[in-house]
C-alpha cells in the first residue's frame, strides 16, 4: 500500500489511510510519547536485550522497565523470545525501528539546530 521509492525514499502514490490504520498509528505514537518507553525502544532497535540490562542502561528500576515493556508488547512494538530463564525483547520489525530512528533524528535537528532535509 505504501511502497517507497528506492532512490528518494518518497512514497510515490499515497492512498489515504483507513480509519483503522490511523487508529493503529495513533496508538503507536501514544506508546512512544513516554520518554522511558522511547529510550527503551531506541535500545531495542539495535538488538535483543533483557530487562536487567535495559534497566541498568537507562537507570530505571527493573519493575518500572518491566511495566513499560509489557505496554510496548501489548501495543505490538516489541516482541519477546525465551533464552533459558531470561526473556529477551526486541523491536518488532524494521518499520518500528525506522519510526524510532526518524523521530530521534528529527529531534536531533530540533535540538542542535542542524538544517532540515527536504
Amino acid at each position: 500500500m505504501y511502497a517507497r521509492d528506492n532512490v528518494s525514499g518518497a512514497i510515490p502514490s499515497q492512498q489515504e489511510p483507513t480509519p483503522a490504520q490511523v487508529d493503529a498509528a495513533v496508538d503507536a505514537f501514544r506508546m512512544l510519547s513516554d520518554g522511558t518507553r522511547l529510550r527503551l525502544m531506541w535500545l531495542l532497535s539495535s538488538g535483543e536485550r533483557d530487562v536487567n540490562s535495559l534497566a541498568q542502561d537507562i537507570g530505571v528500576a527493573r519493575p518500572s522497565v518491566s511495566q513499560h515493556l509489557a505496554k510496548l508488547r501489548l501495543a505490538g512494538l516489541v516482541t519477546t523470545r525465551r533464552d533459558g530463564r531470561r526473556v529477551l525483547y526486541r523491536a518488532t520489525d524494521s518499520h518500528v525501528r525506522a519510526v524510532i530512528a526518524e523521530a530521534l533524528f528529527h529531534a536531533d535537528h530540533e535540538v542542535s539546530g542542524l538544517p532540515r532535509h527536504d
